[in-house]
């Protein structure tokens, strides 16, 4: 009898943890009422290291371009590693990636897309040329004459065309599961920027960003969350409708199809990502890293559209990999 009672109790106890465990590892269905509103320039959001400001003036405009700049914190490589975030992202989610990075040597740069985290919101025509061009711009105020350039999602196309305009900046270039990587020449009909329906369902915005989280990620984890409560928070914001003006202007920049200019890019580069993204995406992302003269492939297997936040060990060890393996610096060209 006693041992029934143990054995109750025991299978009761771990009944209870597996309970607890998994309801701390799915998303609510509904936003937390502690969840309060976020300003569109994140100021509340915590980065990992001091953000810093590049004035420029664009269209007319005064703007500012905002980046981490972080030091190696092991023997200096001579080396430097610009980062660009995806389209519903920011810098500081590279956190796991500067770490390991500046382990060993690299001065690594993160920079938030102009229109998007801690840059100005500016109401002008955007272009991959005139990111490209921002990230020069900071690239020079640092005097940084060459660098390698990593991109994700969104980012990574963006690097692309960065190794495209600038060859004799870019030493190396990283796309960790880039868009529009396919070889479409349709053409977008114009569309005008709209910033949306200014009447907001609170719980539709929850959820819409909420899908979008859980599908990028083929595992979900708690700390997840986080994106889904910056977005959320900006759409209690009374600046959320510039907001979505500005990301509707920037959502038409990739009409040019990778065809026409990847195999022009002659630095070293890697299209590395996680294997679970989407129907055929090993396949689909193989064949776009074979126009890449020096193209490299790798796939994360168990990984997703994230997997610098789902398996960062793994990438990070690919990255100092590649980024060590062998250079273009100034002395060789």
């Amino acid at each position: 009898m006693i041992k029934r009672i143990k054995h109750y109790l025991l299978v009761s106890l771990v009944m209870a943890f597996c309970s607890t465990v998994l309801a701390q590892s799915s998303p609510p269905a509904t936003p937390p009422a502690d969840w309060g509103p976020i300003s569109i320039n994140i100021e509340s959001v915590p980065y990992p290291h001091p953000v810093h400001f590049l004035n420029r003036t664009l269209y007319g405009q005064d703007v500012r371009i905002a980046y981490m700049n972080v030091d190696p914190v092991g023997r200096p490589n001579g080396r430097t590693v610009v980062m660009l975030h995806g389209g519903s992202y920011y810098g500081w989610y590279w956190q796991d990636s500067i770490e390991a990075l500046t382990a060993v040597g690299f001065q690594v740069i993160t920079v938030d897309r102009l229109g998007w985290g801690r840059s100005s919101k500016p109401i002008i025509p955007y272009d991959t040329a005139l990111h490209a061009s921002n990230t020069r711009a900071v690239l020079e105020h640092l005097g940084i004459e060459q660098a390698a350039v990593v991109g994700h999602s969104m980012g990574g196309r963006l690097a692309s065309n960065f190794a495209y305009i600038y060859p004799e900046v870019t030493t190396h270039l990283v796309m960790v599961n880039p868009i529009s990587i396919g070889d479409s020449t349709q053409g977008r009909p114009w569309r005008e920027a709209s910033s949306g329906n200014t009447e907001r369902d609170l719980q539709q915005i929850y959820e819409a960003n909420l899908r979008t989280e859980l599908r990028r990620v083929v595992e979900w984890q708690p700390e997840f969350l986080e994106h889904v409560r910056i977005r959320y928070g900006m759409a209690l914001s009374s600046e959320y409708p510039r907001l979505n003006l500005v990301r509707s202007m920037n959502s038409g920049n990739f009409a040019e199809p990778v065809t026409s200019f990847w195999p022009k890019i002659q630095a070293p580069a890697m299209l590395i990502g996680g294997a679970e993204d989407g129907p055929n995406w090993p396949e689909r992302s193989k064949a776009a890293a074979d126009l890449l003269p020096n193209g490299e492939h790798y796939m994360i297997p168990g990984a997703g559209h994230n997997p610098h936040l789902e398996t960062p060990e793994i990438l990070n060890r690919e990255l100092i990999r590649f980024l060590t393996a062998g250079s273009r610096l100034t002395s060789a060209n």
